[in-house]
């Protein structure tokens, strides 16, 4: 009989986050029962009465989690004797709080995103990158139908001030002169007044009729697929799995410089772009360059990197070694 996998998620949204854990979750069913608790997730999706059937039996249970509030309930279940082997993933890169700390420390093993992150964090961790589902994001030309012009320089995730929103629209000053292409974001809004700040840029700079703001959608796939150039200008990423997203539906990325994965995704003027975080003027030679043909627009090779080093069935294929382990 095949050990049981759980995947936790407890959030009121599809995210980032989300989307990691669904991209890997087909790749564990020739090993494991597969199965996902919680919320807002696709899987096979288990009762709080069935998880606690399985938690309270004789079968070898291995949970991995992926927040705080996750780790507390396992813990709390574990308190009262449950037994399972617990893992947890820590998804910022930012340092974590006591809480944060002690709760990684109570779990069997933790898994880290990036080097920096390892590195810093101050337990033993195994390193595993997230990977793309290689046969989802996939290259296609396709037209977004609220969108005229024909070329697309896209941004997606959160839309707040640490993702660069205002380092990239102050750099699209150069769509002035180039009417056939748009800039698209796709995303939450954190703060309303931070959305109003960027409109206000857009008016300034005269381009209101080539930017166009959507809000977060689980369909983001053929916004990458009608995209020749997709900006990730964020100063901080616990990974930026959206980068990556983009590469393998075969965009143009220009991303920041040693933030999140961004240096070991791209090999600048290989494979994509790098500009320093925060130097609009930079990204704005890059975009300038590309749409004038001055420098080449890589996404071929963007694509070949995915398929080579950051596929799905590879991060899976590293997660599995640790949920043998024990």
């Amino acid at each position: 009989m095949k050990p049981i996998l759980i995947h936790t998620h407890f959030h009121h949204r599809k995210t980032g986050v989300t989307r990691s854990i669904e991209n890997v979750l087909p790749f564990f069913e020739e090993n494991f029962e597969t199965f996902v608790y919680g919320k807002t997730i696709d899987g096979t999706r288990i009762s709080t009465f069935q998880f606690l059937k399985f938690i309270f039996s004789d079968k070898k249970i291995v949970i991995h989690c992926h927040r705080n509030n996750e780790i507390l309930r396992m813990l709390f279940f574990r308190f009262f004797g449950a037994k399972f082997h617990l893992i947890a993933s820590r998804h910022s890169a930012t340092k974590p709080s006591k809480l944060t700390f002690w709760l990684l420390k109570k779990a069997d093993n933790v898994v880290t995103l990036i080097k920096t992150m390892s590195d810093s964090l101050g337990i033993e961790n195994t390193l595993i990158a997230h990977g793309v589902n290689i046969h989802n994001f996939i290259p296609n030309q396709i037209r977004i139908p609220q969108i005229t012009q024909e070329n697309i320089i896209l941004n997606t995730g959160r839309i707040r001030k640490a993702k660069g929103q205002l380092t990239l629209l102050n750099a699209a000053k150069v769509l002035k002169n180039h009417q056939n292409w748009a800039l698209v974001f796709v995303g939450k809004v954190d703060k309303p007044l931070f959305l109003k700040e960027l409109k206000s840029i857009v008016k300034e700079l005269d381009i209101e009729k080539q930017v166009y703001f959507f809000e977060e959608t689980r369909e983001i796939i053929p916004f990458y697929q009608a995209a020749k150039i997709f900006v990730a200008p964020s100063f901080s990423e616990g990974f930026s799995l959206v980068t990556a997203e983009a590469m393998a539906c075969e965009c143009t990325v220009i991303a920041t410089k040693n933030v999140g994965v961004h240096d070991d995704l791209i090999s600048h003027e290989k494979n994509s772009y790098l500009f320093e975080a925060g130097k609009s003027d930079g990204l704005a030679t890059i975009l300038q360059n590309l749409i004038s043909g001055e420098i080449p627009f890589l996404g071929k090779e963007a694509r070949f990197e995915i398929l080579k080093n950051w596929s799905a069935e590879k991060e899976a294929t590293e997660l599995i070694k640790i949920y043998q382990s024990n």
